[in-house]
């Protein structure tokens, strides 16, 4: 027994020791590697952790008195270390912990430690997890309208956005589209407007815009494209590999506090604004449906005042932290540019053919 309880403990030791020393620092940025990162790490592929399917439902349910006790797994597209956007995971972690008095455990795990990026939803859905903290956008591709639900390009503010979403329609409509799909959404988390993308050089000219090869994503990304541009999709992570193997010109990100944590104004100098592709964003968490039907309405009640209280924050954070971000970043020798009226005319226009063609292929 004594040396069983010894080798248990040396195992114990040395897993932690290969987490902390091996696996961690690989954690630092949100998973979802772009194709041409895939085909670079084939000499040295990650670690697959392979899905076991849970029972549709809680993870776990423990007894601790006369209460159950939930324990749910959720899986994050962002880094707990980021500014807002992993941020505002952990704090929902948190927060619903305390306004359950402990009775629901919501346990956020870092990017690929549970499931990738393009796999979550399919894992939620499954019920093999029980729920995903990202936007919307990500799960673009099994329905369109899922983007409507993250960013807008040239859609309106913040306020406006959430008017829509929570009085005139847009949470029900969402509602309706994620049932279809086997899981519930909440609205849960809101960023201030982001910086329109980095850059090498200068972008003065229609001509300069169309040379560009450009990291960008989801709604924006068809955009710029239609204008000319060499578009790459690519997680937000991957943005300063590419800058750094100079694979792009220029790329879109986040926030200037976010910008700042990554590192990108040490790659490109010119850094454009406004962020016409996303003037508000919105995050989401994703739950199985049948885990949410089968709550109780208070635990329904409690994770949806801990997602009200995430946007709240969200809103307040995102607007307070950019303009020391921007500070710090010209301190770094950053220059802040605007877009040309003649672009910005022309990415407008590209947009309304963008929505031509969704509104045709889009089923609600």
């Amino acid at each position: 027994m004594r040396n069983l309880i010894v080798g248990i403990v040396v195992g114990l030791v040395v897993g932690v020791v290969v987490g902390t020393t091996l696996i961690a620092p690989r954690l630092k940025l949100p998973a979802g590697k772009s194709e041409w990162v895939r085909a670079a790490e084939q000499a040295a592929p990650e670690i697959s952790r392979p899905l076991t399917p849970a029972r549709v439902g809680v993870t776990a349910e423990l007894e601790a008195g006369n209460a159950r006790r939930l324990r749910w797994r959720m899986a994050s597209a962002y880094a707990s270390t980021l500014p807002q956007l992993g941020e505002l995971g952990v704090r929902l972690e948190t927060t619903l912990w305390h306004v359950s008095g402990g009775a629901m455990v919501l346990k956020l795990h870092e990017p690929s430690t549970l499931v990738a990026a393009d796999e979550m939803f399919e894992a939620v859905r499954s019920g093999a997890i029980d729920a995903a903290f990202a936007a919307p956008a990500l799960w673009g591709e099994k329905n369109s309208a899922f983007r409507l639900f993250s960013a807008i390009p040239f859609g309106p503010p913040i306020q406006e956005y959430l008017a829509w979403i929570f009085d005139g329609g847009g949470r029900e409509m969402l509602r309706e589209i994620a049932h279809k799909q086997g899981v519930h959404m909440l609205i849960c988390g809101a960023l201030a407007p982001e910086g329109s993308g980095w850059f090498r050089k200068p972008v003065k000219s229609m001509e300069d815009f169309k040379a560009l090869r450009l990291g960008m994503n989801d709604l924006g990304g068809r955009v710029a494209a239609k204008l000319g541009a060499r578009v790459t999709e690519m997680p937000i992570g991957d943005v300063f590999v590419a800058l750094e193997h100079n694979l792009i010109d220029g790329a879109e990100a986040s926030q200037p506090a976010v910008d700042l944590k990554l590192g990108l104004h040490q790659l490109a100098k010119y850094y454009y604004f406004p962020g016409w592709h996303q003037p508000a964003t919105l995050l989401n968490l994703t739950i199985n449906l049948e885990a949410w039907r089968a709550l109780a309405k208070e635990r329904r009640v409690q994770i949806e005042a801990a997602c009200g209280d995430n946007v709240t924050h969200g809103l307040a954070v995102g607007e307070a932290r950019q303009f020391s971000a921007l500070k710090e970043l010209i301190k770094q020798g950053v220059s802040i540019e605007t877009w040309a009226p003649d672009i910005l005319t022309a990415l407008k226009a590209a947009w309304g053919r963008v929505v031509a063609e969704e509104s045709r292929n889009t089923k609600l």
